[in-house]
């Protein structure tokens, strides 16, 4: 135990201020954020800290994502304990899947946090969620990429960032995939979530393989099912896209009748064009509808992942050229339920 994290800070509402009905981000050398911890939680642990960027996530760029990446690659991963990133709510959980694969082998724990309401907001879990991640670190002797993240009502939970789903609307809440949460803190002890769909510590102790692709690409159109989407005013007639990926009913279905909201009409379209269809996501264990028999063979498909981490394999696939079937399915840091 070093007692000491390297925390990158990134902005988001986390690093920003009220402003009468305005949140903007804090230009800041030193941390308010540790500042509250240590207020709260003492001195017992070091903390160095970074700022390779100070934005609201909604407007992150590849560019400052390769920044946050190359932040922490930069890190001398000896001489920490684990490594805390702040982040934005709105959209850490692409940017924790997406870390999940390009450090799938770290050594250490790294630990996205991140809060609903700014500091100065007596509603904020964002001192919390630090604490979380702090303790949590201090516990862990294993590496990989965790969200530390408390919703209202609930203990702070550790969540397995490869499966860290969309937060959820309006209420801003976080959770995983099939609502398996990698476990809890409790007074400042981390307890182990014994649900089978987890890895064991085992399993996360042992080491892995790194991630085959590496760099992202941004060709791809996302269409979410919905009742009544019109298919036809998806038309590729001056930007092409290397992708089109279709966020899928729960049942793993989609429209395939009719003709304007047929997908079976659009996927021949998209097929001329040599545009590669990503289907996500299915469940393997699930029975089929017959709406959506086929389905899986005619088109690329992802089975028990996330659709948010689905969507970063795709998009590193693309930018690396490697083959998106064959990245969607490995296994890189246990983002498979099966």
């Amino acid at each position: 135990m070093k007692n000491r994290i390297c925390v990158i800070f990134t902005g988001g509402t986390i690093g920003s201020r009220v402003c009468g009905d305005t949140v903007n981000l804090r230009n800041e050398e030193k941390s308010y954020l540790i500042e509250l911890y240590r207020n709260r939680y003492g001195e017992s642990v070091i903390f160095d800290e970074l700022r390779p960027l100070n934005i609201l996530s909604e407007n992150v760029q590849p560019s400052d994502l390769e920044k946050m990446a190359n932040a922490l690659r930069g890190v001398n991963k000896d001489d920490y304990d684990g490594v805390i990133i702040t982040h934005g709510t709105d959209t850490m959980c692409f940017t924790a899947n997406l870390f999940s694969l390009l450090f799938c082998d770290i050594k250490i724990p790294v630990v996205f946090v991140s809060a609903l309401y700014p500091l100065d907001d007596e509603r904020s879990k964002g001192v919390e969620n630090f604490a979380g991640a702090v303790d949590f670190i201090k516990q862990a002797d294993y590496g990989g990429i965790f969200v530390s993240f408390q919703n209202f009502n609930e203990k702070c939970k550790i969540h397995l960032a490869s499966r860290l789903t969309a937060a959820a609307q309006i209420s801003g809440e976080y959770d995983s995939v099939m609502r398996v949460h990698f476990g809890e803190m409790e007074s400042g002890k981390f307890i182990y979530n014994k649900n089978p769909l987890n890895p064991t510590l085992t399993q996360l102790r042992a080491p892995r393989k790194p991630c085959a692709s590496q760099k992202l690409c941004m060709d791809m159109v996302t269409i979410q099912a919905h009742a009544l989407l019109n298919f036809d005013f998806y038309r590729f007639t001056e930007t092409k896209p290397k992708a089109v990926m279709v966020q899928l009913y729960h049942s793993g279905t989609v429209c395939t009748e009719g003709k304007e909201s047929n997908f079976k009409n659009f996927l021949s379209y998209c097929k001329k064009l040599g545009i590669e269809v990503v289907i996500s996501t299915i469940d393997s264990e699930a029975r089929t509808y017959g709406s959506a028999l086929g389905l899986a063979e005619s088109c690329t498909a992802a089975y028990d992942i996330s659709f948010e981490m689905a969507t970063a394999k795709v998009l590193l696939a693309l930018g690396s050229g490697n083959g998106v079937q064959s990245e969607l399915d490995k296994n890189y840091f246990f983002e498979r339920l099966r």
